[in-house]
């Protein structure tokens, strides 16, 4: 610990400034940058091949050598700096963040970026989600089927968003993620061949009778709006979740886990 730096006022530069990226969405765009809370989804950023730049640890909840064994295969190396409670209280969301936080790079995510890794994909798209939660669930969601990707439509939110973070448990990540607006995203899906299925409530087939072994992308909307006209009209089949009760919808991310779920059983997952 004699050589490593260490941040005790929490007027430090560097703590306003994390401070900033946790709270403006403006300041993460602006400088590229967002803050990483936690162990988990640490490790899920680095398998995620982000670019840490710096990492900031409370020594009274994790050691220092641990950073080293978290981060030794990264090239080139984040700064490490401990700090003093008063900053990890002041930066950390919760205090169950296991005593670090890390700032580092965004990725871009273009349609174009995607990569598929068999000529069936299948794909979530998600139009115009306002909740972090319901996004962090999505993305929960297609961790745990293995999907080939997740497509944002018309974001409301920037990806980066610390409520998305946490509530993806780092999934973010991890995850094959685009963003564009609804019509490139119908062009994208259209010049692929890649079915489009849209979750609604009218000219709709029961989930069970649809077919999700081609390439395929179900799109879901809100819960408020539902999906907007442009998806409608170029859909290849309307789809919808038979309901029994006295409502007609769902949260989206219940909705988006039943219909992964039952192409992921039609390919045999």
């Amino acid at each position: 610990m004699n050589h490593l730096k260490e941040i005790t006022s929490t007027q430090n530069p560097l703590v306003k400034s994390i401070l900033s990226l946790k709270e403006k969405s403006r300041e993460r765009k602006k400088n590229g940058l967002f803050v990483i809370e936690g162990v988990k989804e640490l490790q899920l950023a680095i398998k995620g091949e982000y670019n840490l730049r710096t990492i900031l640890f409370y020594p009274e909840l994790i050691t220092h050598e641990t950073i080293l064994g978290l981060t030794q295969s990264l090239s080139p190396k984040p700064e490490i700096i401990a700090i003093s409670r008063d900053i990890f209280q002041k930066l950390a969301y919760r205090d169950t963040t296991e005593g670090i936080l890390a700032v580092a790079v965004t990725k871009e995510h273009s349609l174009e970026s995607l990569n598929f890794r068999n000529d069936h994909p299948l794909i979530l798209v998600a139009e115009a989600p306002e909740k972090p939660g319901n996004i962090g669930a999505l993305l929960r969601t297609a961790d745990a089927a293995d999907l080939d990707a997740v497509i944002i439509a018309n974001p409301k939110s920037d990806l980066y968003n610390p409520n998305i973070i946490r509530s993806s448990v780092g999934c973010v990540f991890t995850t094959n993620l685009a963003q564009g607006s609804t019509q490139e995203i119908i062009q994208y899906l259209i010049n692929r061949n890649i079915a489009i299925n849209c979750a609604a409530l009218s000219a709709s087939k029961p989930y069970t009778k649809v077919d999700f072994t081609q390439p395929t992308a179900i799109v879901v909307g809100t819960e408020a709006t539902g999906l907007s006209e442009e998806w409608l009209n170029k859909s290849s089949q309307n789809i919808i979740i038979p309901m029994h009760g006295e409502i007609d919808s769902m949260n989206v991310s219940v909705s988006a886990a039943i219909l992964i779920f039952e192409a992921r059983r039609q390919r045999g997952f």
